[in-house]
């Protein structure tokens, strides 16, 4: 019976003893298991904070030397704002949105230039949503360049967002009432003055809610519009309309190779074929080329004018001063002979043998294409508005800028080289200029005669500040604001 009872006491104390083990050793795990899931977590918040350790880094690192040296700090930071600088954007303009406005602009690249700086100023003063004017691509260059090719479409919305709110395109909404043709399209006219926006343009606006403007050339007034109207207009130009990097890389590298070889001029010599066939100008053409640029100015039904009197257009100062003209003026404004002289223009009409004479007086003549790679300029070929618009880069960078025509890119340029400083540009005086040539070549005039004569013309014509000329119901007439706009300049 002891026995027994022995037995069974001794068998109870085996179960204890095994209960006891098991406990133990779940508390074993238990605690091993703990350690691991901290030893985890805490490795997670590590990879963690190594992710973020360039922006948090310095801060909250910075008792973790093998991690974070200041030397280390110092070429992170120096590397990443060099790589991406932060771009601080002005705050968005808030305003109860009238309605949608797309624009085609017409003509060349400068005249698209003003086009879209007086749709901005619309836009803003009709408190309107642009949409990123379309350029264009069906006149005589036929370039198919979209606005993204040419100017920085991002930096311009970003740039000018604190003034009027600008979209690549149209709510799809809105892009479908386009495509039905629920909207109105309609050409401004010339030289309005933002009255009439207001009173004709704006109620359209609001009644379609997408209004198209397919003409924008000299479609706002030069004159008589609010001073913050005319300051929009500049910083649009000046500031918004900023080539893309493509194209300010190549005209960087233009400039510095001009620049390892001395100071330079840039001679916008507008002798291209269209100019000579719209204008019909044709000083120093033998007789085919006479017929060939009457062919192409009848071929084109939006040049209007088509008899045209060549000598007396001349006589009146309306012709561009061809190649052999401009090389004489130019050497009767002392110009030094061995000064790069950077040629901004198409391909000249009649070659080399119109140029001959350019060439014999500075033999330093220069061209893109001479400085540059062809393979650099392929990407160029057969868009004209790029190029025009590398040649608008160095033109702004030169020490001099001479243009032989008031053209859009002659006005244009020669108004933002007064805007960076009032930067020398010679404008010639044609009227007085092809007289006094006549002169010259017929012997009324010697040579030294000749010359004072051209500079004391053009002592006033340099570039300097002045206020812009007004002539009252004529703005074809009057100076351009772009090429003068002396509301934006300390005067």
């Amino acid at each position: 019976m002891g026995g027994c009872v022995a037995l069974a006491g001794g068998g109870e104390g085996s179960k204890g003893d095994k209960s006891s083990l098991m406990v133990l050793s779940l508390a074993k795990m238990i605690l091993w298991m703990t350690r691991g899931m901290t030893t985890l977590l805490l490795w997670i918040c590590v990879v963690q904070l190594l992710t973020v350790g360039e922006v948090w880094g310095p801060r909250l690192l910075k008792t973790w030397p093998s991690c974070y040296t200041s030397s280390q700090t110092n070429i992170h930071s120096s590397a990443s704002s060099s790589l991406e600088p932060k771009v601080f954007l002005p705050p968005k303009r808030a305003y109860k949105n009238n309605g949608y406005l797309m624009v085609s602009c017409n003509g060349g690249l400068n005249q698209m230039r003003g086009a879209i700086c007086d749709m901005v100023a619309v836009a803003r003063y009709l408190n309107v949503t642009l949409i990123v004017p379309e350029l264009d691509k069906s006149s005589f260059w036929a370039d198919p360049s979209d606005f993204e090719d040419i100017f920085d479409v991002d930096h311009f919305i970003r740039s000018l967002r604190h003034e009027v709110r600008i979209l690549k395109e149209l709510p799809p909404r809105l892009k479908r009432r386009v495509e039905l043709g629920k909207f109105r399209s309609l050409a401004p006219i010339s030289w309005s003055d933002i009255s009439y926006y207001h009173n004709q343009i704006l109620p359209l606006i609001r009644k379609y809610k997408v209004v198209h403007l397919n003409r924008t050339d000299a479609r706002l007034a030069n004159n008589g519009l609010p001073l913050e109207i005319q300051k929009l207009r500049c910083r649009v130009n000046f500031s918004g309309l900023k080539f893309t990097s493509q194209i300010e890389e190549l005209g960087k590298k233009v400039v510095q190779i001009l620049r390892n070889n001395g100071p330079f001029l840039v001679l916008h010599l507008r002798y291209e074929m269209d100019m000579l066939a719209f204008s019909g100008c044709t000083q120093g053409c033998n007789s085919e080329e006479v017929e060939e640029l009457t062919r192409m100015r009848y071929a084109y039904p939006w040049w209007k004018e088509k008899e045209i009197d060549s000598d007396l257009k001349r006589k009146e100062g309306l012709c561009p001063m061809t190649p052999e003209e401009t090389a004489l003026i130019l050497r009767a404004l002392r110009t030094d002979r061995d000064i790069q002289i950077y040629i901004a223009a198409g391909e000249i009409y009649g070659g080399e043998r119109r140029m001959a004479s350019l060439a014999a007086e500075f033999p330093n003549l220069v061209r893109k294409e001479t400085l540059l790679d062809p393979i650099e300029l392929g990407f160029f070929q057969n868009h004209s508005s790029q190029m025009a618009a590398l040649d608008y880069y160095v033109s702004l960078e030169s020490d001099i800028f001479v243009p032989t025509y008031d053209g859009n890119m002659a006005r244009v340029v020669e108004g933002h080289r007064r805007y960076l400083g009032f930067k020398k540009t010679i404008r010639f005086d044609r009227k007085v200029l092809v007289d006094l040539i006549d002169q010259y070549t017929e012997g009324s005039l010697n040579w030294d005669e000749f010359s004072n004569k051209v500079k004391e013309v053009h002592a006033d014509r340099m570039g300097r500040p002045k206020r812009r000329v007004m002539i009252a119901d004529r703005p074809k007439e009057e100076e351009y604001f772009y090429a003068n706009p002396y509301e934006c300049l300390d005067l």
